[in-house]
C-alpha cells in the first residue's frame, strides 16, 4: 500500500510515544480517543493497523476525513462520541488517549480508564499522556481535568507499568499553535498482564 508522509497532510509528527509503542505492538485493532485532525490515526493507519479515531469535535473528525477522504477504505474508523458519557468495550490491541483526559469532566474520568482497561485485549498496551495538576506554574492552564502525582499510575497498579513518568515538557495549544507554553505531563506506557489482574 503507497501512503503519503504525514507532512503532505499537513499533520504534525506523531508523539515520540506513539512511534516508541509501535514496534511492541502485533497486528490488531487500535483505538484512538480524542484523535484530533488525526496525526496519530494516520500514522499508525500507515504503519499497517487498523485503527478507530474518536473525537467529540465533529470539526476534527472532518478535518481527519479531508485530510484522508479514503480513510475509512483504507483502515481508519471514525466517530463522535462524547467520552464524558459514552461506554465502550471492544477487543483493542492498544488504546491511546493522548492530551485527551484533560478536557473531560472529572467524574468521567475512572469509569473511561475502566472501559479502556477492560476493552484492551490481554498483552495489549494503554498509553496516557495528560497535563497534571501544578499550581506552583504561572503559565499553568485551567483544564477541566488534570493528574494529581501518582494518580494516572495508581490506576494502573494491577498492570504491568512499562514506564511512567511525571514531568515538564512544551505543548502547543491546537487554539494557539504560535504560542507553545510548559506544563507538567503524567505519561504512562502500561501493558495487560494476567499476574496482576484480578
Amino acid at each position: 500500500m503507497t501512503t503519503r508522509p504525514l507532512q503532505q497532510h499537513h499533520l504534525t509528527a506523531p508523539h515520540p510515544e506513539v512511534v516508541a509503542l509501535v514496534p511492541r505492538l502485533i497486528e490488531g485493532e487500535i483505538l484512538d480517543l480524542g484523535c484530533g485532525s488525526g496525526r496519530h490515526a494516520l500514522y499508525l493507519q500507515q504503519q499497517g493497523f487498523a485503527v478507530t479515531a474518536w473525537d467529540n469535535d465533529p470539526l476534527a473528525v472532518q478535518r481527519l476525513t479531508q485530510q484522508m477522504p479514503q480513510a475509512a477504505a483504507a483502515g481508519i474508523t471514525v466517530a463522535t462520541p462524547d467520552l464524558n458519557h459514552h461506554r465502550f468495550n471492544g477487543q483493542y490491541h492498544a488504546i491511546l488517549a493522548i492530551d485527551t483526559l484533560m478536557y473531560l469532566h472529572p467524574s468521567a474520568i475512572g469509569q473511561l480508564i475502566a472501559d479502556m482497561q477492560a476493552a484492551t485485549l490481554k498483552g495489549g498496551y494503554n498509553l496516557i499522556i495528560c497535563p497534571m495538576h501544578d499550581e506552583g506554574s504561572a503559565g499553568s492552564i485551567a483544564f477541566p481535568f488534570s493528574f494529581r502525582s501518582g494518580e494516572l499510575s495508581h490506576y494502573y497498579r494491577r498492570w504491568h507499568i512499562v514506564h511512567y513518568h511525571e514531568q515538564r515538557a512544551t505543548w502547543t495549544s491546537p487554539d494557539a499553535p504560535t504560542e507553545p507554553i510548559t506544563l507538567r505531563f503524567a505519561t504512562l506506557l502500561a501493558q495487560k498482564i494476567s499476574i496482576k489482574e484480578l
